[in-house]
């Protein structure tokens, strides 16, 4: 790493935590039963085979299609709208659909109607953030979200958070995505403060977790007992030997931050 990117504390440094920083998707907002709805939405306005298929089965598929497309997003393989057709063709492919450019849009809206529909808080953020502004009087919140900058901000909106989040840090916006410690590093300079002067939690173990402890924060694990299939392999391969708490509820989080 060179000095320039090196974060100013490596690892967990002892001091007062007067930053937390959150992942948006399936950490506030209940991002997984949002997908799984509007899927469900989805499919029964194409009918046929598609609205009759397994259910778990294509949600399974759905999401894999969505891991794979939104990481060539944020690698610059694909621009944000190109990750949504191509999710759409793979998804429609084993039915013998090849959709239009114009018509893979116009399906991924028909589903991005009941994914909206489905954004809502977990019933953990509101009492957490309480929690939290008493334990650690001054603390300030922010967002690093791997995403585009005005479409997390429009879930902040709808979800009522926006007014309590000071900075969204959004990968599309900085040019690097989580893991890598640019992006957790960009959020400290957004609050102005040293990096080991941050929290961060997010549902993604090496993603998030992991990320922000390499980059100088304090980074925890929330693990909702949600995990896709992906990413509980990926817990399961870090076995007990977890570099970074693990938590199940934010109501957890004020312990760790303020000790």
């Amino acid at each position: 790493m060179s000095g320039e990117n090196r974060p100013p504390s490596a690892g967990r440094a002892a001091g007062r935590i007067s930053v937390m920083l959150f992942d948006l998707d399936d950490c506030l907002m209940t991002h997984s039963r949002a997908v799984a709805h509007g899927l469900d939405a989805a499919r029964a306005a194409a009918g046929g085979a598609l609205a009759a298929a397994d259910g778990d089965a294509e949600l399974a598929r759905w999401r894999e299609l969505e891991e794979h497309h939104y990481a060539r997003y944020l690698t610059g393989e694909l621009d944000f709208l190109e990750q949504r057709r191509e999710r759409v063709r793979g998804f429609l492919a084993p039915y013998g659909i090849a959709p239009s450019p114009s018509e893979a849009l116009d399906w991924f809206e028909g589903y991005m109607h009941g994914y909206r529909a489905g954004w809502a808080l977990y019933d953990d953020v509101l009492p957490t953030l309480e929690a939290l502004e008493r334990r650690v009087p001054g603390i300030r919140f922010g967002i690093v979200t791997n995403g585009d900058i005005a479409f997390q901000t429009e879930k902040l909106v709808a979800i009522g958070l926006v007014d309590r989040i000071e900075h969204v840090i959004a990968s599309g916006e900085v040019g690097v995505a989580k893991p890598a410690a640019g992006i957790f590093l960009a959020a400290a300079r957004a609050f102005g403060v040293d990096v080991a002067a941050c929290a961060y939690v997010g549902d993604r173990l090496r993603t998030d977790a992991i990320g922000a402890h390499d980059a100088g924060m304090l980074g925890l694990w929330l693990d909702r007992g949600e995990l896709s299939s992906a990413l509980a392999s990926e817990a399961a391969s870090a076995g007990g030997a977890l570099a970074v708490p693990r938590i199940t509820s934010l109501r957890e989080l004020p312990a760790h931050v303020a000790p």
